[in-house]
């Protein structure tokens, strides 16, 4: 079953956070993640909008998605984001 990985950051730093998104995207693919949302321009529907940038990732499946997460490749991406951003992540399963 598919898996989502659902991202929040609210980036304190646009300059340096390209660096994450250069490394993150690398993971992303090599892992067999694809974007599902990037950015964009969110729009209330109900409630408050989450801050800053929401990201929506897919995955094969939540073991996937987790092996990802835990990378090495991934763990270098985190630490360019160390600093630079204030960020939420969590994985959910699909509906088949």
């Amino acid at each position: 079953m598919k898996a989502y990985v659902i991202y929040h950051a609210e980036v304190l730093d646009a300059d340096r956070y390209e660096d994450y998104k250069r490394v993150a995207a690398a993971s992303i693919a090599a892992a067999g993640g694809t974007y599902l949302v990037r950015g964009g321009d969110p729009a209330a529907l109900e409630g408050a909008l989450p801050s800053g940038r929401t990201v929506i990732l897919e995955f094969p499946s939540r073991e996937v998605a987790m092996r990802w997460y835990e990378s090495e490749e991934y763990s270098r991406a985190k630490a360019l984001r160390d600093g630079v951003a204030h960020a939420s992540a969590f994985v959910v399963d699909g509906y088949e």
